[in-house]
Parts: structure tokens; sequence; C-alpha cells
């Protein structure tokens, strides 16, 4: 089986893009500065050429020279064709005149052989011995033009010129060679550039190191966070991370925390919820196994009556199943969120309560305005402490309902005057499964209040139990405040419906 290749670190990745983009910057810059530097050499060079070109030109026109051309290394004064008997003598003294500056050499040549060359101490360099250039030169004036050009030969890559020159009554052709070492010329340019380039080096090494540095620092919550999540288990998740600055992996940090203390208070829930659920398995289970192991399979009547436990007890569990599904569906936070007009759901939970029997339902107040929730879940929550007031209220007993609406919030609630809730239970009466009194005879699963506590929470806000004045226990779901206010004629036609129900 081959092994899935390990991938690349996060920190090298980053490290090597900063670097290929380090180095494309710098790879441009030195390329273009090179070619500028480069070109502006070439262009010294040619100027140079061109102003031998011209003065010998002038020379082999047999006109008489007034003045040095700009960038000949020596004047050409005096030297008319005129004064002299020979070829020979005349290149002899334009070699000697137009003596050659660093990295340039001269040469003079009839029918095609070296004949007068600078003395060593007047500068430049030889190309006399250069036999590739001078049969080149040679090849290119046989029609006796001028020719420019580059040669590369033993002696490096020569820039040069050769002017064809002849004299009346002289059958012998002359030739006068000008020639520039561009590698020395070039020198310089290279030397900058091979120092750029070791300067270029040392930046991007610079750069590395640096950025290796900055890169894990900047990783390392990443890391610590990877680190976090391998150590998180199903049995453990108390880990968490602790961020540090103001920046987007804090941020993250945050966020992961936070993340962590949901599913560590879902998986709790889940597990107490499983608890919970075997708790109040087991209770019916152990009730239908001792009925069955007891009964009398010759007695009718021993049978009839494990029949009818064996079924109150299955229908008590198919009610736990329910309010578990009711629970679950109020704690999965999906709520169809729209204004609600709080007189009219006041209202309805008025109509709704009043078929229960056994107590006198009094709605004591109606606010006014609108909420932000969802009108069935708000309606279920009202109703299921309705039902819960009914069931621990004596009967005949009163019980009111009502609902109010400020700046601080919505408040729907319901006064019973029963036996009331201990100080000590208020806080464990919305857990799951528990009662305030163990011991009771009213029938549910325990969720009632659970189902409350879940659908008020889902809105943003909790619920609360308080004293009744001269006995019994309020109950009352808190809403936050909302900034939604339904259109006027939607609320008018609300309070009418409000006013027909309560006539």
């Amino acid at each position: 089986m081959a092994r899935t290749p390990r991938p690349v670190p996060a920190r090298v990745r980053i490290l090597a893009a900063i670097l290929a983009v380090a180095c494309v910057g710098l790879a441009i810059v030195g390329s273009v500065t090179f070619l500028v530097q480069r070109e502006q050499a070439l262009a010294s060079v040619q100027e140079r050429l061109d102003a031998q070109v011209e003065a010998l030109h002038m020379v082999a026109d047999d006109s008489a020279v007034s003045g040095t051309p700009d960038g000949a290394s020596a004047a050409t004064e005096e030297l008319d064709p005129s004064q002299f008997d020979t070829l020979e003598d005349y290149l002899y003294a334009v070699v000697a005149r137009l003596v050659p500056s660093r990295n340039e050499a001269s040469l003079a040549l009839i029918d095609g052989v070296p004949r007068w060359k600078p003395s060593p101490y007047a500068g430049g360099f030889s190309v006399a011995g250069n036999q590739q250039l001078i049969e080149r030169v040679v090849r290119e004036t046989a029609e006796g033009d001028t020719k420019r050009g580059t040669a590369v030969t033993a002696d490096g890559s020569l820039r040069y010129i050769a002017i064809p020159v002849s004299m009346e009554g002289d059958s012998r052709q002359g030739l006068y060679v000008r020639a520039i070492d561009l590698s020395a010329e070039l020198r310089p340019v290279t030397v900058a550039m091979t120092t750029y380039v070791i300067a270029a080096v040392a930046v991007l090494i610079a750069i590395g190191v640096v950025g290796w540095f900055v890169t894990g620092r900047l990783l390392s919550p990443i890391r610590r966070l990877r680190e976090t999540a391998d150590a998180i288990s199903i049995t453990d998740l108390s880990a968490r991370l602790e961020p540090q600055g103001n920046d987007d992996i804090s941020d993250l940090s945050r966020t992961v925390n936070s993340m962590l203390d949901r599913l560590e208070d879902s998986v709790d829930g889940q597990r107490q919820l499983l608890d919970d659920v075997r708790h109040e398995l087991k209770t019916p289970i152990t009730i239908v196994r001792g009925h069955l192991e007891l009964m009398d399979p010759r007695d009718a009547t021993d049978v009839a009556a494990a029949r009818d436990i064996g079924i109150a007890e299955l229908d008590r569990l198919a009610r736990l199943v329910e309010d578990i599904d009711l629970l679950a569906t109020a704690e999965a936070d999906s709520y169809a969120v729209a204004p609600v007009d709080l007189a009219a759901l006041t209202a309805r939970v008025g109509e709704l309560v009043a078929v229960i029997p056994g107590h006198e339902w009094t709605i004591e107040e109606r606010g006014e305005g609108a909420v932000t929730g969802d009108q069935d879940r708000l309606l279920q929550a009202w109703l299921q402490l309705a039902d819960n007031a009914a069931k621990y209220t004596p009967d005949r007993s009163p019980i009111e309902l009502g609902s109010a609406h400020d700046a601080d919030g919505a408040r729907l609630w319901v006064r019973d005057h029963g036996p009331g809730i201990p100080a000590g239970a208020r806080a464990r009466i919305f857990r799951r499964f528990d009662r305030a009194h163990v011991k009771r005879t009213v029938g549910g699963s325990g969720l009632g209040l659970a189902i409350v506590d879940a659908i008020a929470k889902g809105h943003g806000g909790h619920c609360a139990v308080t004293d009744t004045p001269g006995g019994g226990a309020t109950f009352t779901i808190h809403l936050p405040p909302s900034e939604v206010e339904l259109p006027a004629p939607v609320r008018a036609g609300d309070v009418v419906l409000q006013r027909e129900a309560a006539g």
C-alpha cells in the first residue's frame, strides 16, 4: 500500500511564496538595471567609433582636417595628404597622431598586411597579431566601403571600424582599423551586476531567516489550535485556547473556544438526557415486568389487570417520547421569527385555557405592542405553564394569566394559588425530569418546564418563578426588547379582535 506523502507545512509554503516573490522582484530590478547600463556603455563605444569614422573619412577624401571631431583621441590637424609622398607615410602619420585611449587599438594595413601600429607606450592594446580580425576586415572592405562590426576573437569581443584609404599615384590599398575591447568597456557593468547578485542573495537569505521566525510566530496560534483539537475527545472537552492580542488569529481562537463551550454544553446535555431517560425508563419497565412475572395466566381478572397496567405504562412512555421530541425541537433553535402582537397572543391563550376544567381562569392584563418571536412556540410555552399550574393547584382555585410590555421587554405570566415552589427548588425545576415535589400524584414526564425554559432561551429570554402574594407560584417568561414594530393597520386590526374576544 502506497504511503500518502506528507503535506508541505504551511510555514514552508508561506516562506517559499515570500522568497519567490522577492526573488522575482530582485531579478526584474537587476535585469532592467543591467540592460540599461549595458546599453549606455555600448552607446558610448558607438559614439567613440563614430567620431573616428568622421575623422578618417575626411582623411580618406583628401580633405584638410580643421579640427578634432568629438570623441577622437588626438587631433588630425596638418594631415594634408599632399604633404606625403606615399600611402605608407600617410598611414604612419595617421596612426601616430590618432593615439588610442584605454581599451582601444588601432592598426594600419597595406594590401592586407599590418604595417603600422601605435607604440606600446601610447596606451591601449594591440591587434596586430589578431589574424582573425585582420582577415575579416580585409574581406569586408574589399569593395572599398567603410565597415563597422563586432568580432569575437581570441583577444575577446571587439567592436571595430575599418576604413579603406588610397592615394592618387599609389596603387596600393591602405586600410585603417580602429577597435574597442567590449569586455573591458563592459567590465564596470559586469562588476556592478556581480555585486548586485551577491547583495540580492544576501537579502534573500536575510528574508528567509527573518521570515522563518516571523511565520513561525504568526502560525503558532494555529499550531496550538491543532494541538488543542488533537487533545479534545468525547470524554474530555475541557481544553481551551489562550487568545493573545486582538488580531484575526486571536478572534479565531475566541471563536473556537466559544464553539467548544457550546459543544461541551451540548454533549453534557445529551449525557444528562440519556441518564434521565434511562432513569425514567427503569420504572415502567420494572412495573410491567413485575406484574407480568406475578400474573396468573389462568386468572382472567389478573391477566386483565396486568394488561391495563402495561397499557398505562406504555402510554406514559409514549408521552415521555413525545415530550423528549418537543424538548429537542425547542432546543434546535429553528424558529420562524416574526412580529407577534402581544395583546392578540394573550387573548388567544385565554381562549385555549378556558376549556381546562376545574379552575377559574382570568386574564388580568394585556400588553400592548409587538414582540419578535415564533408565535406558535410562545403559545406552546405559555400553555405549558398554564397546564403545569392546573396540575398543582387545588380544584376550584383561581389562576390568573397576563402579559406586559415596556422598555425592558415583554413578560408572559401565569399565577396560581397552590402550594408554591420552595426557594431551594426554583433553580432546578427547569431541568429535565426534575420536580419541586418528589412525591406527587399528578402525571407528567417532568419535561414541561424544561421545554418552557428552552423556548424562552431560544428567544433570547429566560423563565423565572416567584411567590404569589397570599400563597402560590407565579411563572414568568421574560422576552428581550424588540426592535421590530408591526405596521399600524395590523396592530389596529389585532386590537379590534382583542376587544371582540374580551367582549
